[in-house]
């Protein structure tokens, strides 16, 4: 049999032919012509002005949370369900991540929980869109607006999910994108942050080349202490082609998902939601086994290995990781880690590639 990966780039002749011209050509004086066209059609397709390529989502996140001035004594409200790169750039700053219970339809962020944890140290609001299930942005936005506190979106993983015509990333003060090799658009390693604030962009520009401010007429001259998390020409190449032919990359995750919810329908699971007004982009189909089901996802896990299949587990609440561990009452995250299992998806799966996933899973659950 041959291995079902849980997820891999789709590549054509395009990306190969803007990654060797990039490779040949983009140096010296061209050295950036890639990234800025990247730069140019990431940010038209999510309908903001400004969008700056970085070498990871980590790194925009940092540089983001760093120009808003994030820093010790600050707490930054997150979900506990998330994986670590959404809370580690906080630390980095010194500030503390505030990990709070999540909402059992969209695994995503639950905005009561985040009023309640509020208090006059809390910095900012992280929204992470899970799997691509959207937060609701709605309620988010309106308790940023009344408390007077950002919302930042964490659109890792929502590459074409939409709120109410609205792109995932588009709607916090700024938003943070991952091009991991394992995402819907990839770069191989890479991200971008997007903003509709010039000032804050400005801010963030600056501390993405080391401190020099882009209208600075002197050559080496520093304004400030920043980080260097530049996207290489070679991999913002790569990344023009995937956000050239990204309609067809979001769409054919759709089709993937509409296959599994298909032939799973009759199991005692539920599937990433897709709520009024929205789109998902599904980056990531996943099967929630319901409460009261026996079942036992190692179990699973190992039946997928013998059937030559790639399976992840549902995010851990970082809580309970040595990395963040924390004694906090989040019920639903906590309930809803141990029963999800995240299922293979990536642009070249044939049908039946998911009817051997399908399988394992139908017999598994029996």
């Amino acid at each position: 049999m041959t291995r079902i990966h849980y997820t891999k780039p789709s590549i054509t002749d395009l990306e190969i032919r803007y990654a060797t011209d990039a490779a040949a050509n983009g140096w010296g004086e061209r050295c950036y012509d890639y990234v800025v066209r990247f730069e140019r059609l990431f940010a038209a397709y999510l309908g903001v002005p400004h969008a700056l390529a970085t070498s990871s989502c980590t790194g925009a996140l940092h540089m983001g949370l760093a120009a808003l001035g994030v820093g010790p004594g600050d707490d930054v409200i997150l979900a506990d369900i998330n994986w670590i790169a959404t809370a580690a750039p906080i630390t980095y700053l010194g500030a503390k991540p505030v990990l709070v219970d999540v909402r059992p339809d969209t695994w995503c962020i639950d905005p009561a929980s985040v009023e309640q944890a509020i208090t006059p140290r809390t910095k900012a609001i992280v929204a992470t869109h899970i799997y691509g299930n959207l937060c609701d942005m709605d309620a988010l936005l309106d308790l940023g607006r009344r408390r007077g506190i950002p919302i930042i979106e964490d659109a890792a993983e929502a590459i074409g999910s939409l709120w109410h015509g609205r792109r995932a990333g588009s709607m916090g003060l700024f938003g943070t994108f991952s091009f991991h090799g394992s995402k819907t658009i990839t770069t191989g390693e890479g991200g971008m942050l997007v903003t509709s604030d010039a000032e804050l962009f400005q801010r963030v520009r600056t501390l993405s080349n080391h401190g020099r401010a882009p209208n600075e007429t002197r050559q080496f001259w520093p304004t400030m202490v920043g980080f260097k998390y530049k996207m290489a020409n070679v991999q913002a190449a790569i990344g023009c082609a995937q956000v050239e032919r990204v309609d067809k990359l979001v769409a054919k995750k759709r089709e993937i998902f509409a296959l599994y919810r298909e032939r799973l329908s009759g199991l005692p699971i539920d599937m990433n939601p897709e709520l009024d007004g929205t789109v998902n982009g599904f980056w990531m189909p996943t099967a929630m086994v319901r409460e009261g089901v026996r079942f036992r996802r190692s179990e699973l896990m190992d039946q997928f290995r013998s059937a030559d299949i790639d399976g992840r587990v549902f995010f851990w609440p970082l809580s309970t990781t040595p990395a963040l561990m924390e004694d906090v009452d989040n019920p639903t995250a906590r309930s809803l880690s141990p029963r999800g299992i995240n299922l293979p998806s990536f642009h070249d799966m044939t049908i039946d590639d998911i009817d051997r996933v399908c399988g394992v899973l139908i017999e598994c659950l029996r």
